[in-house]
């Protein structure tokens, strides 16, 4: 074990973290820095300060960064419209560099010498916390008491508690789902939901209605881009983080943004979570659409082919490696004409594309209509372009080649 002086610890104030904030000062001996962020949790972040105080942290910080988790980390992976395996949005995976980073900048303030953080030796964010801090600290020792304790259970770390004197809410009622929230989404994990056949409880979801309680009436929604960035809804200028908690709202009102997957982590092993992404969701629907008219066919295509190896590497925690990095200058490049406005319809779970316009727009009603175009177009000179399109399978089958 290396001689630690300080660490910084990613601290939520909940019973994990004050367990291995005593853990640290008795295993390491070492002075410990609190580090509590607000990312849109929806839960007040203040009362870690006295929590960290009464276990006798003296270095606290705790740090509003909504706007810069939305504007540096959420819309720059949303121009890239990046899925993992088909459906996850991504929303924990997207927070992980930004607190990593901050961890960073925290021990380099304080002189730290090494940070920790609360994630298990089973999941995958114990791989993007330090995957992030390894990037950008290469010698930071990294400390993940998971790894280490012999502490494998709520009742044991409630034992130690009471062995300790550390003073944690025993809420009753408490959820039995493992939760992690910002303001790009909610995950749930867990309980009932370890069993793939199980449809999650009604009363799991937090920030949604059902699909089938929305409004009976449709909501109606525009979305002003700028470089393939939201910068207005209904005409309303809006700060990233504004944007995106608005969207949250309306968003869970009509019951969108609910997801049931089993997805692979990076560890191996096949997870079950449910997630709500409700402004995730219509951002990506608006975001595809506004793209429909201003984007390059073929640019277009390359960043769909492209945008499975970048949601991997959001996924597994390489933010910070070179090559997302290149693949995310190649992506803004793209997003230079990608302005407008996308009308959207909401309606019990749907986000269905109404209208989209742009001054940057490639779609060209002279030509596309199927009236007469006077001459934009001259439809014999697809004759040649079909055959010269066939060549090479008109060859082979000339051959014999079964085709079939």
């Amino acid at each position: 074990m290396s001689k630690v002086n300080k660490v910084v610890l990613a601290y939520s104030g909940g019973l994990d973290t004050s367990v291995i904030v005593k853990w640290l000062q008795e295993t390491y001996a070492c002075e410990v820095v609190t580090f509590t962020a607000d990312l849109g949790q929806g839960e007040e972040v203040e009362p870690a300060r006295a929590k960290a105080e009464a276990l006798g942290v003296k270095e606290i910080y705790i740090e509003d960064l909504r706007e810069e988790f939305v504007r540096d980390y959420v819309y720059p992976m949303f121009r890239a419209n990046a899925i993992y395996e088909g459906e996850y949005l991504l929303g924990t995976s997207i927070a992980r560099p930004l607190i990593a980073k901050r961890l960073i900048d925290i021990a380099n303030e304080t002189g730290a010498d090494a940070i920790s953080h609360g994630a298990t030796g089973k999941g995958n964010d114990q791989i993007r916390f330090e995957l992030g801090a390894y990037a950008l600290k290469p010698g930071v020792q990294v400390i993940a008491p998971w790894r280490e304790w012999d502490l494998s259970s709520r009742e044991s770390l409630l034992a130690y508690c009471d062995e300790h004197g550390i003073d944690v809410e025993k809420k009753k009622g408490k959820s039995p789902y493992s939760m992690d929230a910002n303001l790009l989404h909610i995950s749930y994990e867990g309980d009932i939901l370890e069993d793939p056949w199980q449809e999650p409880e009604e009363d799991m979801w937090r920030w949604s209605v059902s699909p089938e309680a929305a409004p009976d009436q449709a909501s109606y929604l525009e979305l002003t881009f700028k470089q393939g960035d939201i910068v207005a809804l209904n005409g309303e200028a809006m700060t990233p983080a504004t944007v995106l908690e608005t969207l949250n709202e309306i968003g869970g009102n009509n019951g969108i943004g609910r997801l049931d997957i089993v997805e692979n982590r990076y560890v191996g092993m096949k997870s079950r979570g449910c997630y709500e992404t409700p402004g995730g969701t219509i951002m990506l629907k608006a975001h595809r659409a506004i793209e429909s008219i201003t984007l390059d066919k073929e640019a277009a295509h390359l960043k769909d082919s492209v945008m499975p190896k970048y949601a991997e590497l959001v996924y597994n925690g390489y933010w910070w490696s070179p090559e997302r990095k290149a693949l995310q200058a190649l992506i803004d490049e793209t997003q230079t004409y990608v302005n407008g406005v996308v009308r959207l319809k909401l309606y019990k779970g749907n986000v269905v594309v109404v209208g989209r316009q742009s001054e940057d727009t490639l779609f060209d009603e002279s030509i596309a209509t199927f009236e007469d175009d006077a001459g934009a177009y001259d439809q014999k000179d697809a004759e040649g372009f079909i055959k010269l399109s066939a060549l090479r399978l008109r060859i082979a089958a000339g051959r014999g080649r079964d085709q079939g």
